[in-house]
């Protein structure tokens, strides 16, 4: 994957960034982490080939725009027609309904400024866009946020590049356990809240049964 991503980006220049990074939020496993710092790393050479802003902002384009088509199949399909799809040909992707819960579930812990902090976050980024589609967040707002969290992450994986140099390749190298940790816990977060959320119901009395108790005390 290393070789085509270098060979689109030689190729295409800037254009081939905005195309990576378009497909990369698509389809989660090609790497932003080795996307944009290749791109600060050729930057940083002094033949000129790219530069350091126009890269960047190549890349922010890129990312919001290939927010939208999942932010329209939230908004459109809804969250548990996503999930069997997920489930389904998620292997294609690599997109399962667990990613698609664990990222509704960022959502409904943070709202509307999720889709900014799941811009940050490894692995949330990629997929923060089906619960705002979900809970169709308008789509101003939406495109502000998404705007605002991948310009700091592009900037942050970019200038890591052009400062890396030929070994740019070590943010790939210390994000990527990251990423798997960070998904990890949200697996856990998640389990959790539906196990409590289940145990809460089980233990806490049916209306009926308050129903009948208060009859019951004034008899």
């Amino acid at each position: 994957m290393t070789e085509w991503i270098v060979n689109t980006m030689n190729s295409l220049g800037y254009l081939g960034i905005g195309i990576l990074m378009f497909l990369e939020n698509l389809f989660p496993p090609i790497p932003s982490e080795l996307i944009m710092p290749l791109a600060g790393y050729t930057a940083s050479l002094p033949d000129g080939k790219l530069q350091l802003v126009p890269s960047i902002a190549a890349g922010v384009i890129g990312t919001v725009l290939g927010a939208l088509p999942w932010y329209f199949a939230g908004s459109i399909l809804g969250a548990e027609r996503l999930e069997r799809l997920a489930d389904r040909y998620g292997k294609w992707i690599t997109v399962s309904s667990k990613d698609i819960i664990s990222s509704k579930h960022w959502f409904d812990k943070y709202g509307n400024k999720a889709v900014l902090l799941g811009r940050l976050v490894p692995v949330i980024r990629t997929l923060i866009s089906i619960p705002a589609g979900i809970a169709r967040m308008s789509l101003v707002p939406f495109l502000i946020y998404s705007t605002i969290g991948t310009v700091l992450w592009t900037t942050f994986l970019t200038g890591a590049g052009y400062l890396l140099g030929k070994n740019y390749t070590l943010v790939d190298e210390y994000l990527s356990p990251v990423s798997k940790i960070v998904l990890i816990v949200i697996i856990i977060v998640v389990v959790a809240f539906f196990a409590i959320r289940i145990i809460n119901q089980k233990s806490s009395p049916s209306k009926t049964e308050t129903n009948y108790r208060a009859v019951a005390m004034w008899e």
